[in-house]
């Protein structure tokens, strides 16, 4: 009878402890689950169509050989499914001409019902490179200025990274640093009724791809984007 229960007693303990391992490598299974989820890119743009996206506005967005063509304006496509808070936001583009005009919006505020609510309820990081300081490549549109020019040449493709960090919105191009915008900071008077409003954008919002062509133009200009990605901080 003691050698039984003796045994019966082991056999317990061997059962405890070998479902307690599995318990504790699946809790560090799904730790380690979480932890990539957090730091990988999301493909926002599917290649295909706009699933997922709505324009406003004249002109549009033609989805051509897997990549986006912006089409006239202005307009705005944004990202109906989820606002974006801390994060980074990746796009990949080219222009057809110097004077190729579009941006990307951060920080929407809420749905928009036309495509100036974006301008003014939100901020756009500048792509057209052809303006001043405040309204060039990586620029938060006249309100903080680009600090360098690293964007290549028409026809190539560029790498612009868009991080929200806190109320902060810092942008690299190709790899370089060109904006650290505060909103906090001081920012030039508004002077024309076209500029955005000023004030402060909430810390999660909506995002979108602006087209800004202009058909009169006896050159007609694109801008092209291969990638539009997210990844959460």
């Amino acid at each position: 009878m003691k050698s039984i229960s003796i045994a019966a007693l082991f056999l317990v303990f061997v059962c405890v402890t070998g479902c307690e391992a599995q318990r504790a490598n699946q809790r560090t299974s799904n730790n380690q689950g979480a932890s990539n989820k957090t730091g990988e890119w999301r493909q926002l743009f599917n290649g295909r169509d706009l699933e997922g996206w709505q324009h406003l506005g004249p002109g549009g967005f033609v989805v051509e050989n897997g990549m986006l063509r912006t089409d006239g304006g202005m307009g705005l496509l944004w990202f109906t499914r989820e606002k974006f808070g801390n994060s980074v936001i990746r796009v990949v583009y080219k222009t057809t001409h110097e004077s190729a005009n579009a941006g990307v919006f951060v920080r929407i505020a809420d749905k928009p019902q036309d495509e100036w609510f974006a301008v003014h309820n939100g901020y756009e990081v500048q792509i057209l490179d052809a303006q001043d300081e405040f309204h060039r490549t990586g620029a938060v549109y006249s309100m903080a200025k680009a600090t360098a020019q690293p964007a290549k040449p028409t026809g190539e493709w560029n790498t612009m990274e868009i991080t929200l960090k806190g109320p902060r919105v810092i942008v690299h191009v190709n790899g370089v640093q060109v904006n650290d915008f505060d909103p906090k900071q001081p920012v030039p008077e508004r002077t024309k009724e076209w500029e955005p409003k000023r004030g402060p954008r909430p810390e999660a919002g909506y995002i979108g791809l602006q087209n800004h062509d202009d058909y009169e133009r006896s050159t007609q200009t694109h801008v092209y984007f291969k990638e539009v990605s997210v990844r959460s901080l």
